[in-house]
Parts: structure tokens; sequence; C-alpha cells
């Protein structure tokens, strides 16, 4: 996905003047330290789910939608280090930063066998216009980052937001549903028959967003669906 020219140039122009900093803790990053620094790649709150199949993602979506398996990456809280990392991908533009964390995403549930068999990576689109103004979709970015060390397909056009959806953040999970159920459209199912799909988002809070996707892929002959977030709530 190309990214807004003018975005990219004031990034650029940036970084020749500003230190770089940590996306967990602000601090000067050393020079082999990538986007986070030593201490945070330590402190990284992993929930080690993947290999569980009754963990806290996996059952938030039991009896609402056919899943193969569910996981998420990191525990996320308002005031923490996660937190923090989604708000600098979001809002401050850190594309880097969201790579990175892709690519510690896919080493970390890879080697699971609940996830071995994955071959396609598919992420929670943005509306059109919302893209355009971000200048990119951050669960693209994860992906893109997730395939630099597992070489699996990626059909990021694979599902389209067909409606914009104002923000999820202060809605109640009946609310986020009625919000996002007819948000998602599919067009073309071929590419994804008989495949093992993991759609992939920055992070599960209700899971209506997800489920509004899981939806409109139910029909595909053949398909398997699981999901992996960056972080869950």
């Amino acid at each position: 996905m190309k990214t807004n020219p003018i975005i990219r140039s004031v990034v650029e122009l940036g970084g020749l003047f500003l230190p770089r900093v940590c996306g967990g803790c602000d601090r000067g990053l050393r020079q082999f330290e990538e986007s986070l620094c030593s201490h945070c790649v330590a402190d990284l709150p992993r929930t080690r789910f993947h290999d569980d199949p009754r963990n806290r993602v996996e059952e938030l979506f039991r009896g609402k939608v056919h899943l193969a398996s569910a996981s998420a990456f990191l525990h996320f809280s308002r005031t923490g280090m996660v937190q923090r990392m989604l708000h600098r991908i979001k809002y401050h533009h850190d594309q880097q930063l969201a790579i990175d964390l892709g690519r510690r995403m896919a080493e970390d549930i890879k080697d699971s066998p609940r996830f071995q068999s994955v071959d396609v990576l598919l992420p929670v689109p943005l509306h059109p216009r919302k893209e355009r103004i971000r200048g990119y979709n951050q669960s693209q970015l994860l992906v893109d980052g997730m395939r630099q060390v597992w070489p699996v397909d990626d059909h990021g056009k694979g599902l389209v937001r067909v409606v914009r959806t104002p923000s999820q953040t202060k809605r109640n999970r009946i609310d986020r549903w009625q919000n996002v159920k007819e948000a998602f459209h599919l067009p073309d199912e071929a590419p994804l028959k008989d495949r093992h799909v993991l759609i992939v988002d920055d992070v599960v809070t209700t899971g209506a967003t997800l489920e509004g996707c899981v939806a409109v892929l139910r029909d595909v002959p053949g398909i398997r669906v699981s999901i992996y977030t960056a972080a869950c709530a």
C-alpha cells in the first residue's frame, strides 16, 4: 500500500532533526535498537494465549461466530506501554513501529501448532476515505511486518469497508455490533476458497468489528477463519 506522499515527506524530514525515541516509553533509542528500547522489549506484556483453545480472545467469540482459533500478542491497558504504542501508530504516523510490531507478532505465533496451517493474512480494512486521511491502514502495516518473518499470502484488499463507521471507543458491545454489522463486503470469494485465513487487527475489545469481518466470510466454500490481534483489552 502506498503511503500518502505528504505524510511520508513530513516523517522523513522530521527524522533528520528529531532523535529516534522508543514507541513504548519515549526514551531515546540506541543505534542498534529499532522502534522499542531493550527495556520495553523485555517488558512486553505477552499473553501466551496461542496454544490455549480457551484463552480470553477465543472465549470472546465463542457462540457468536465459528473460528478455527483466536489469539492476541499483548495485553492492553489504558495507561500502559501497549496503549502508548498503538496510539503512536494510529495518531502519530509511526509506521515503522507498526511494521516492527507485526514482525514480533509473527515471531510469537508462527510456530504455534494451532496456527501453522494459516496460509492467508487478511488485515481488517479501513474505510477508503479514512485511509486516505491517515495515509495508511495500521492493520495492513502489521501484516507487512508479519510477512517479513512468516512467508504466507497477503490478501490486503480481500475485504472492503463500505460503511464509514463512527469511532467505537465509547460504545458498548451492542452499539458496536450495530455500528459494524453491515460495514464490510467481500468482492471476490475465490481467492479465499479452501484457505485458512488469519484476520489481523490492532486491538480487540468487544470483538464487534472482527465479528463483522468473520460474518462476511462465513459462506466462502471450505474457508477456515482465525483471528490474531496485536493486543487485547
